[in-house]
């Protein structure tokens, strides 16, 4: 299993502050979507360095970028007023995603 070096946990780190704080938010919003178990700085590495290894860099980088477009799609939907029809849906959505990087 892969791992990242210190120098690339510390990009990633920096790389998700500033992340959290252009988008507005929080490490308890990306903790959700990790669905991780706490909003510290090291449990929520601790599950992007676990995607790293299964899936190497290109799976770490589809697993941001599927959180990016879940958090614009509540966005969306904010905006427009609706609620989620399907609550269930996203979680549909993350087990396909999980099943594609499982099997290539």
């Amino acid at each position: 299993m892969a791992t990242l070096s210190s120098e690339q946990l510390d990009d990633l780190q920096t790389f998700l502050k500033e992340w959290l704080r252009h988008t507005g938010r929080t490490q308890a919003d990306l903790r959700r979507a990790l669905r991780a178990s706490s909003i510290r700085m090291p449990v929520l590495l601790g599950e992007l360095e676990r995607t790293y290894g299964r899936a190497g860099l290109t799976g770490l980088a589809e697993r941001l970028c599927g959180i990016e477009e879940q958090w614009q799609g509540e966005e969306g939907a904010a905006e427009a007023g609706t609620d989620f029809d399907d609550p269930l849906g996203q979680l549909d959505l993350l087990l396909e995603e999980i099943r594609a990087d499982l099997n290539p």
